[in-house]
Parts: structure tokens; sequence; C-alpha cells
């Protein structure tokens, strides 16, 4: 415990950790130490956010990728997956519907579907923004050239999501085919971040071939980014993917990560992912308290919901968007927080990595 307890003092006060404190953290087997990373993290959150919880509608547009990602279950190879896009109309009434519900971001999210050309996103955007102008507009559509996100952004687009999933030059070969890159990836993360997104990268935990190196790797990259938003959540397998016989990761290794991040970068905007919930009924509330402060409902129809299959066994498809929020407010308040109506912008200050 005496060891566990210092890495933790260190990251309270000094916002940094080395390789061996990040080992320490993931593997010891003291709950009591486990317990107090969480309880130090979460008031770190409470003293940036109170109890407030930023919610997030999420719309899944398109299930039509270009990508062949070996993880990924809409992946341009899986056969087997169901593909979809929304029209222009039924996502503005998804806005429609978040916004009766009070939610005031969402969340575009899709593969890389060429059919949505920056034309077509821009004029979506532009009227989204039109329609709902006290609301945020996050998108999350993979890699485009500078030029592309330029004009989003010009559209009136506030933040950008792009997962590095890993900052391991190796590990991210064993992951990605060869057309993809991870210096391209990066190229474009830091792209966002200079024209002026609200940003937000991540990583998968458990993904095969993951060690603690490249965990730590993935804290150096977070640090040199400097994102307003950071996403995990932990790996899940998708049968009809190369790692579709892979074990899924760990919902304790998660929990430690997000109060890790949460001392590193105090004042960052953190998910307590649906796929958390999805490993551990009660995964979402525990990714709370374990430093948390967002959570992300689901406003797609219900109709097209478990197309969008990044992975199996996803909670909420069939849930009316009303009636998950619902259930959220509730599971919050049961763990002492609320879900708040704003657009829960970030209270930017870096955090630091030796």
């Amino acid at each position: 415990m005496r060891r566990e307890r210092a890495v933790i003092e260190r990251l309270k006060q000094e916002h940094t950790i080395d390789r061996e404190g990040l080992s320490c953290l993931l593997g010891t087997e003291d709950g009591e130490s486990a317990a107090y990373l969480a309880q130090t993290a979460r008031e770190a959150a409470d003293a940036v956010y109170g109890r407030d919880i930023y919610i997030r509608g999420l719309i899944e547009f398109t299930s039509y990728c270009r990508n062949d990602c070996y993880y990924c279950g809409i992946r341009r190879g899986n056969r087997l997956a169901e593909r979809y896009r929304l029209t222009e109309e039924e996502i503005l009434e998804c806005c429609r519907q978040g916004y009766g519900l009070g939610f005031r971001t969402f969340v575009l999210q899709g593969g890389e579907d060429p059919y949505f050309t920056d034309e077509k996103i821009c004029a979506l955007v532009s009227e989204i923004k039109k329609r709902f102008p006290d609301c945020a507009v996050t998108l999350s559509v993979g890699e485009k050239p500078r030029a592309s996100y330029q004009a989003y952004f010009d559209a009136g687009a506030d933040r950008y999501l792009l997962r590095h999933e890993t900052a391991d030059e190796t590990h991210y070969r064993r992951l990605h085919p060869p057309e993809l890159s991870l210096a391209e990836r990066k190229r474009c993360l830091y792209d966002l971040k200079e024209i002026g997104y609200q940003t937000g990268c991540g990583f998968m935990v458990g993904s095969p071939y993951q060690t603690v190196e490249t965990l730590y790797e993935d804290l150096l990259f977070i640090r040199d980014l400097g994102p307003e938003m950071v996403g995990i959540g932990p790996f899940i397998p998708q049968k009809d993917t190369p790692f579709g016989g892979e074990a899924a990761g760990s919902v304790e290794t998660t929990l430690r990560l997000l109060s890790v991040l949460r001392l590193l970068h105090p004042h960052a905007l953190l998910p307590a992912t649906t796929a958390l919930g999805t490993l551990h009924p009660k995964g979402r509330e525990r990714g709370i308290l374990a430093g948390a402060n967002v959570v992300m409902p689901n406003l797609s129809p219900v109709g097209v919901r478990k197309k969008y299959r990044l992975y199996d066994n996803k909670i909420c498809t069939g849930e009316e968007a009303a009636e998950c929020l619902s259930c959220l407010a509730r599971r919050m308040e049961e763990i002492g927080y609320r879900i708040v109506t704003d657009r829960g912008d970030c209270r930017r200050d870096p955090g630091k990595v030796e």
C-alpha cells in the first residue's frame, strides 16, 4: 500500500507519473489502493466539475466505412455487417428529439463513408447550428485532410473526436491494415487542435498486444497533444472481425486508467463509456466514481442501433432516447451525481507526464 499511496499522492500533487508508477497502479492486487486511487480521482473531478455529469447525444449516422481496422465490426471487409445511412432529415429529427430532452451537444459519429462528402457534412453541420444555435456539434468521422477539418469548423463544428487507439508504432501496425498509419492519425489530431477544435483522442483498454509500455506511450502522447477530451473504454471483440476470438479488456484496468487520466488532467472531459456498461451492469456508474464526468446516450433511431455494431452485445440498442436518458439520470442520482443540460465545455488545464 505504501508504494501505491506514494504514486497516487504524486499524481494528485504533481499531475505526473512514470512507467514504474503506472505499472504499480495497474498491477497492484491491493483493493484498498485501487479504492483510494478511484476516490482521489473522483475528488479531483469534483473539485473542477462538482456533481455535474454532462450528456452528449450520440447519433450514429452511417455504418459504411472505407477502412479495414482489424478490431472494428463495421470494417470494410466485414461482409456480415448491416449497412445503413441516415438522411439529413433523419439526423435533424434525432437532434430535434434530443433538444426536447435537454441535450445541448450532438455527436455525429460514423464510419469513414465516402458518400458523406465535405459538402454534405458542412451542410449538415450548418443546418444543425441554424436550428439549434445554443448547441455544440461534435464530429467523429475519422481521418480527413486538414482542409476538410477547416471546412467543418468554418461551418460551425465545435468539437472533434478521433481516437488514436495506440501511440506505439509497432502496436498500431498490429491493429490496422498497411494503408493506415499512426503518423497520419497523429497528423489529424494535431491539425484539429491547431484549427481550434475542442479535440478528443483515446484508446481501447485491453486491445490485442497491448502492454503497460504501450499504455505509457498513450499517456505521453496525450500529454503532448493536450486534448480537451479523452475517451477510453475496454476492448470488446466483434465476432466477425480478425480479433473476434480475443478476450475482452478488463473493466478494472479501464477504471484505474480513467482515474490516472483524471489525476493527470483534472480539467479533461472523460466519458464513462457504453463499453464499460456493456461489460459490467454498473460499469458507467463505476466509471463516474473513478473520475469520469460525461455519459453519451444514444439518439439514433432505434431501428438502426443494432446495425452500428463496432463490438458485440452493446447495451441500450432497443431503448428510446427518453427512456435511456431517464434511466441514466436515475442511475447517476443513485450515486450522488446529476445530469445537467448544458454544452458542458472543457475547463482546460494542461497535465504532464514524465
